[in-house]
């Protein structure tokens, strides 16, 4: 096919941006490797004035998405806009509707609405593409769909938000609190407008739902996901994990069982032996775990220009090529609803809790544990004042809900000085 393909991008910002240029500079090796050129149509985005750094005096400007997405000079339509609803939902049912292939970077938007746009752009004939959506420039969508299309998969691991690996990773690295480094990396411009988004864990949970849906064939249930964000980590935390091998790490895990969906995003310890426990910065990582493969981990950039404009151009490579997937790996009418479930594996626990500094109080909570079937491994007391004493306690394998059923009796006792954090403690 020789006619050119006519792109429509929405959303000027960093990776938009990113977009014209590899269109532009890239042109004759995307023309090489797809047998047509790819050129840019139109675009939108909510300035027209505003300086991006890149001329687009000759793309028609469109105020509204929708009328972009709409156009008849404009075969794919390229959302990265961002937003779960609003003009990125509106505009890419409009394109769907209208016949259009899309292409977007909005992992939240998918998480929510997923299984009804793969719907309705399966009963159109057209691609629905989000390589971008997930962990920036790795390409572990392509991964799950296609290299492992012949594998059952049998679980997902990863560190999915380079935000929250930059917050963790320094606060180790130069000893600063939480808060500190938390308003360093906001001040750098590395935390979303809402930044709980990112430390609260819902950002790296949207991806992980994405994930899921592939790998295990379910519509796709973010609402299904145990999510906790980083913001109970302290300094304290990172020190004590690192003296006893490990370092902590927000991790996502997703597994099917048979009791149903198991999806966590959440705050772990992980070896420090673990592939996971090098990531430095924004990098993201992400195990696969399949009956034929056994493992394969997937390592790159999670978020930047280059690398998430990068993955939307795979994308529009493979529209290019005339390359029709159904949107989740297999036909959307197909994927089962998804039944979630707690993790009943049991795993080792990491519990921090400051106790009222009287007789008996260590003793006690040491009781509740053992009446739940909670064993102790490690247990530690540490730079104590006259009001409470800091606890570290590292229990042997048990169930979250037998460490569950102890902190509620904890809670009814009079030795707790806060309330104590807990974080599991992950192989992988």
């Amino acid at each position: 096919m020789n006619t050119p393909l006519r792109l429509g991008i929405a959303g000027l910002g960093t990776v938009g941006v990113g977009v014209v240029r590899i269109v532009r500079q890239q042109a004759a090796l995307l023309s090489a490797r797809t047998g047509r050129s790819i050129t840019i149509s139109a675009v939108s985005a909510r300035s027209r004035d505003k300086d991006r750094g890149v001329n687009l005096s000759e793309y028609v400007w469109e105020d509204d998405p929708v009328a972009l997405a709409t156009r008849d000079d404009v075969d794919v339509y390229v959302e990265l806009m961002g937003g779960t609803d609003g003009p990125a939902k509106a505009s890419v049912e409009a394109a769907i509707a209208a016949g259009k292939d899309v292409v977007t970077a909005n992992k939240a938007m998918l998480a929510v609405h997923g299984q009804a746009l793969a719907e309705a752009a399966e009963a159109k004939g057209v691609s629905l593409r989000y390589e971008a959506a997930v962990a920036g420039g790795i390409p572990v969508i392509k991964a799950l769909t296609e290299g492992l299309a012949g594998n059952a998969i049998t679980r997902i691991v990863g560190v999915m938000n380079g935000s929250c690996n930059y917050i963790l990773t320094r606060m180790e690295s130069a000893g600063l609190s939480y808060d500190e480094v938390f308003a360093e990396a906001d001040g750098l411009g590395y935390l979303e407008a809402d930044p709980e988004l990112d430390v609260g864990g819902i950002d790296a949970a949207h991806k992980l739902a994405i994930l899921s849906s592939i790998a295990f064939g379910t519509q796709v249930n973010f609402d299904g996901i145990e999510i906790e964000g980083i913001g109970r980590v302290s300094i304290d935390d990172i020190t004590q994990a690192g003296d006893m091998g490990y370092k902590i790490k927000l991790l996502g895990v997703a597994q099917r069982t048979g009791r149903g969906l198991e999806q966590r995003m959440m705050p772990c310890l992980v070896p420090d032996t673990s592939p996971f426990a090098q990531l430095q910065g924004g990098t993201n990582m992400v195990a696969i775990e399949g009956d034929a493969v056994e493992q394969i981990v997937l390592r790159g950039p999670g978020a930047g220009m280059g690398p998430t404009a990068s993955a939307v151009m795979g994308d529009v490579c493979d529209v290019a090529r005339g390359f029709v997937l159904p949107v989740f790996g297999q036909p959307a009418d197909t994927l089962e609803a998804a039944s979630p479930t707690r993790s009943a594996l049991p795993a080792p626990y990491y519990l921090r809790m400051s106790l009222v500094d009287k007789p008996g109080a260590l003793a006690k909570i040491a009781t509740l544990l053992g009446d739940a079937g909670v064993s102790i491994d490690r247990m530690r007391q540490y730079g104590h004042d006259d009001a409470s004493a800091p606890v570290l306690i590292v229990t042997h394998k048990c169930t979250r809900t037998a460490l569950d059923e102890a902190l509620a009796s904890m809670q009814s006792t009079d030795v707790l000085a806060s309330d104590p954090v807990v974080l599991r403690i992950e192989s992988i």
